[in-house]
């Protein structure tokens, strides 16, 4: 049991000197970079707010590229969906939220946002 305490206070101590020294001991607690304003613009065309939607549905955008924005990234209820191909498909009945997010060629976030709710019937 002894070890077992002293290898507990070993990890206190290593994650104590990290917080003091500014060091960061966990993945999450990296700052998110700040949204860069380059003039670029994103509408979501359809669906539109407020529509009721089936459970799968295509999702259409114009992204007005500013100086940096090269493409969009798509979130549904707060989660980016990586690869998206345009189609939601078998989404559970309810409201969700809809967020496309104008990206740099290094997939840092631009200001262009546009954000919806839809219900799905």
């Amino acid at each position: 049991m002894q070890t077992i305490g002293r290898i507990g206070l070993m990890g206190l101590g290593i994650v104590l000197v990290s917080v003091l020294a500014g060091v960061s001991v966990f993945a999450e607690d990296k700052p998110a970079k700040p949204s860069i304003n380059d003039g670029s613009k994103i509408v979501i065309t359809t669906p539109k707010d407020g529509d009721e939607v089936d459970d799968s549905f295509e999702l259409k955008y114009e992204l007005t590229k500013g100086s940096q924005a090269t493409h969009a990234h798509v979130y549904l209820d707060g989660q980016y969906q990586k690869g998206f191909s345009g189609t939601f498909k078998g989404l559970s009945k309810g409201d969700h939220k809809i967020t496309v997010t104008g990206a740099t060629k290094d997939h840092d976030l631009v200001t262009a946002t546009h954000t919806i709710i839809v219900e799905v019937e």
